[in-house]
């Protein structure tokens, strides 16, 4: 065989290894190359969709993960910042720190592998990564182009301060200077004062012991005439000359306490507080409510009021229970001795995913997140009043509670705010001319603006949505559209555009406000899936509306918000780093 043949073997050999199909997986939005995986859809995504993916509202709470995550790798090569030369294999748990065989200090202490403990580290971090997922860079391109430019003015007022501060403390510098010096010719002063008094009492003494020795020559002389001796006693007087001397230390008035405390303090710098971005930018309405789910929630009947927890679990209740589910509808914890009368707003979830609820005694408890302990809240003393519906306020922490007088002969309301430590802080119940402006408080909600807002029943036919500002002071009471036409308004919230929705038993539909109570449009009306809607729950989070139907024991999960582009043309950077909006998108920074 010629050398040329092994040449050609060869090269027939590497053609058809090139020819053989080799399997790559793709992104399943579009053609580029996979990096994570959709464990919910399922489905590869490449970086950019799946930027897109956890972005949009419709998959929000998917749980993305890493195809590394996904078969599990962990990388173990990682190298001892302590010694190179080694990589870490262990995890000492008093130190928390990743140790490897060579690391001394840590041989009596108690080590687990690294690799169990990056499970966990991830698995207690996983909340932190979807928020910066779904939330941090969506903001950011918004958020960015503000922050420099607060750098910018940042810069220029910063500037104006410390030319301030360089007077002031010129100025003090100065005052402090003239003081000492004041300060020691004063205590030289003193000294020269104190030395002149002395010299002074010895002159003095001098001359009353010679006024003593002509007393004495006086006395035992009698031949000496009086007018003699007056008139030698006042040639010796004559020599003495007392001088008043008064001291010349003193603060001087041109630096005080009040000077000095202005020229320290009048530079002051206020915490702001995190940047965060108005909802009106980032925000819009869609053509119509859409259907995302449903649930049929074993265990009750009807639905009287629904408290969104996570974009997967709800609390529902009826007339006679109280109960956790989740997305299938199964129950996972019933509460004991709810409240069996009220078939209002009787429960809310605060930020902690802790359960307040009215129970039968007409106390407000709080069922702790692991459904362990139960803590009563408030304690009702007053049985003149009673709790009828209840809200957390994520904005301040506080508890609204709408009450009712429970006399047999009077039909009036209130509403009452109690902060975090359940004191109560604030009491709403007339208006500015003193009449009264519930009759029987159904359900209760918060605005973004910190309006109250208040479903308020007459009759079991008729009612009205009762709004205050967060002071007390009322602003509207919507009565259906056209105004007067009647409303029988139940379930009630807001949603992250400060829109007003009630459920309203009259026409069996969901009408939507605008905050200041002007009437949008029907959102929901009476349909096969939900029937008539008695009661709602927005997820800020999804931004998805939670309805509970008063004909069965279904509940809807509608979406009517997405998200519009955060780089749309009305707010991208320009090229100096300022941007853009329209009057209608401004930013809100709080």
């Amino acid at each position: 065989m010629t050398p040329g043949c092994d040449f050609e073997t060869k090269s027939l050999h590497t053609m058809e290894t090139a020819s053989t199909p080799c399997k790559v997986h793709l992104c399943s939005k579009c053609p580029g190359d996979t990096a994570y995986y959709c464990v919910l859809c399922p489905c590869d995504l490449c970086p950019q969709c799946k930027d897109n993916h956890v972005k949009d509202l419709q998959t929000i709470d998917h749980h993305v993960v890493s195809h590394r995550d996904k078969i599990n790798y962990i990388p173990t090569q990682e190298i001892c910042v302590r010694h190179p030369s080694h990589v870490y294999i262990k995890y000492c748990e008093p130190c928390q720190v990743p140790v490897c065989n060579n690391c001394q200090n840590h041989r009596e202490h108690k080590k687990i592998d690294v690799r169990t403990v990056y499970k966990t580290k991830r698995q207690q971090h996983s909340g932190t990564i979807h928020t910066i997922r779904s939330e941090a860079l969506f903001y950011k391109p918004v958020l960015l182009p503000g922050i420099k430019t607060d750098l910018k003015t940042c810069r220029t007022e910063f500037s104006l301060y410390q030319s301030d501060m360089l007077r002031k403390v010129q100025t003090l510098k100065h005052l402090i200077d003239y003081i000492q010096n004041d300060f020691m010719c004063n205590v030289f002063c003193d000294f020269d004062f104190k030395h002149r008094c002395l010299k002074q009492k010895k002159e003095m003494i001098r001359h009353i012991v010679s006024i003593q020795r002509y007393v004495r020559i006086y006395e035992q002389r009698r031949v000496i005439r009086p007018l003699q001796f007056l008139s030698c006693v006042k040639t010796a007087l004559s020599q003495i000359h007392p001088t008043l001397h008064t001291s010349q230390l003193s603060m001087t008035e041109s630096l005080n306490k009040e000077d000095v405390m202005e020229s320290l303090s009048a530079i002051q710098i206020t915490e702001r507080g995190n940047r965060r971005v108005g909802n009106q930018c980032l925000l819009k309405l869609t053509s119509g409510a859409e259907l995302h789910q449903s649930l049929t929630v074993t265990g009750v009947d009807r639905c009287y009021h629904i408290s969104c927890v996570t974009s997967d679990r709800v609390w529902v209740s009826d007339r006679e229970n109280l109960i956790l589910t989740d997305k299938t509808g199964v129950c996972l914890h019933r509460v004991e001795h709810s409240c069996r009368v009220l078939f209002g707003g009787l429960h809310t979830v605060n930020n902690e995913s802790e359960l307040i609820y009215i129970n039968r005694n007409y106390n407000i408890n709080k069922l702790s997140k692991d459904m362990e302990t139960i803590t009563t809240f408030i304690e009702t003393t007053e049985y003149t009043w009673g709790p009828w519906c209840v809200y957390w306020s994520p904005s301040t922490g506080d508890l609204l509670v709408g009450m009712w007088c429970t006399h047999r002969y009077t039909a009036t309301g209130k509403v009452t705010r109690y902060n975090q430590s359940g004191q109560l802080t604030q009491t709403i119940q007339h208006d500015n001319t003193g009449r009264g402006l519930y009759r029987q408080p159904l359900y209760i909600t918060e605005n973004n603006n910190g309006d109250v807002v208040l479903s308020d029943s007459i009759n079991y036919k008729s009612g009205a949505v009762v709004v205050t500002e967060r002071g007390g002071k009322h602003r509207f009471s919507y009565t259906g559209h056209p105004s007067g036409s009647g409303l029988q308004p139940r379930g009630i919230c807001t949603d992250g555009l400060s829109h007003i929705l009630v459920c309203d038993d009259k026409t069996k539909t969901i009408q939507m406000l605008d905050k200041d109570g002007q009437f949008l449009s029907h959102l929901l009306t009476k349909s096969r899936e939900i029937g008539k809607p008695r009661c709602l729950s927005y997820d800020v989070n999804t931004h998805r509306l939670w309805v509970g139907s008063w004909d069965n024991n279904k509940v809807c999960v509608y979406r009517y918000i997405t998200r519009q582009d955060a780089l749309t043309d009305e707010h991208r950077p320009r090229p100096d780093g300022d941007v853009l909006f329209s009057s209608s998108q401004a930013i809100e920074y709080r």
